[in-house]
């Protein structure tokens, strides 16, 4: 008689992703569990998708602004790179919904280029499967501006030959999204990844997904009516941390023992939104803070009584107010 027993539910991410005991994953349809809200295209914006990593069919999306869209006078823009939430465990490129409006608005109000970034999800993929995405992605970036800057630009995505600045890209993400930028600018900065003749002017992070063994003020005495439970948080990074690894590990905690040493690293200016209502929020305050204490220029957006990833969950004046901040930054970053 056979001692062995049927695979079980070892995690049960909100009936979306469940994660057996052997190691393999059932997958349900995302978008069915919470159906995308109808939202109106912003009037002029276009999309469209181009496959960066053929080898693993992995696309981006495109967005570009109404013709009319002011450039730097040669109809060139600048490029805001975007990767998606969902704790690296959910969430895509392609998100309907108040996501995909909110990247609408940015190619609109920027006005920038903004490529919405497909990457490898876990815990089929754990990390650093998505930051190693990241960092294709950017590789195909940077030869789409080779071939620009060499005068072949019949080589490149029509929408980047024809309106990118490339000297002026940005990184950007929600949630785990941001984290993933941050890991990348990084990346950039310590020059383990070279972007010329492309040129990371600055990153954006949006509700960025830190973690950390030691609890922090606000996860110890969460708010009330959150977005994101600790429990949960605590969750996604089992899900999708190398198995074993605790939340110091250096890509869930960018200042526990084992991560980079930030001070030599040469970080462009950082836009970090703290909305007030996440159990996070004293994680991303305290990021920025430690960053001004290398000297790093850093500008904090606190929105107080927003939830985690409030900028893709529903639209409101606080919305409109980030699209005001961060067409700031863009503009007055170079």
């Amino acid at each position: 008689m056979s001692g062995d027993t049927a695979p079980h539910v070892v995690e049960d991410l909100l009936g979306i992703v469940q994660l057996l005991s052997d190691g393999s994953v059932v997958r349900g349809d995302e978008a069915a569990h919470t159906p995308p809200a109808p939202f109106p295209d912003v009037p002029g914006v276009q999309w469209k998708d181009a496959v960066y990593d053929s080898t693993r069919g992995l696309k981006v999306r495109v967005y570009r602004p109404p013709v009319s869209a002011a450039g730097d006078g040669q109809g060139k823009l600048p490029v805001l790179v975007h990767f998606h939430g969902g704790g690296y465990c959910i969430g895509s490129y392609n998100d309907l919904g108040v996501a995909h409006y909110l990247r609408q608005r940015q190619a609109a109000d920027l006005p920038a280029l903004v490529l919405s970034v497909q990457y490898r999800l876990a815990p089929e993929h754990r990390l650093p499967a998505a930051i190693d995405d990241g960092a294709t992605f950017l590789a195909w970036l940077r030869e789409q501006a080779s071939v620009v800057a060499g005068g072949t630009s019949a080589a490149a995505e029509p929408w980047l030959a024809e309106s990118a600045d490339f000297s002026r890209t940005f990184l950007s993400g929600v949630s785990a999204g941001a984290n993933l930028t941050h890991h990348l600018a990084v990346k950039v900065g310590s020059g383990q990844i070279s972007l010329a003749p492309a040129r990371l002017a600055g990153y954006i992070l949006l509700s960025a997904y830190f973690g950390g063994v030691e609890r922090v003020a606000s996860e110890s005495d969460p708010p009330d009516d959150v977005s994101l439970t600790v429990e949960m948080s605590d969750q996604l990074w089992r899900m999708a941390l190398p198995v074993g690894a605790t939340r110091d590990h250096p890509l869930a905690n960018p200042f526990a023992p084992g991560s980079p040493d930030l001070g030599p690293v040469a970080l462009p200016p950082a836009l970090v939104e703290a909305p007030g209502r996440d159990v996070l929020r004293d994680r991303v305050v305290g990021y920025a803070a430690r960053l001004k204490e290398m000297g790093k220029a850093v500008e904090v957006a606190e929105f107080e009584g927003q939830q985690h990833g409030f900028s893709v969950l529903r639209w409101g004046e606080p919305n409109e107010e980030l699209i005001r901040i961060l067409k700031r930054f863009v503009r007055q970053t170079k």
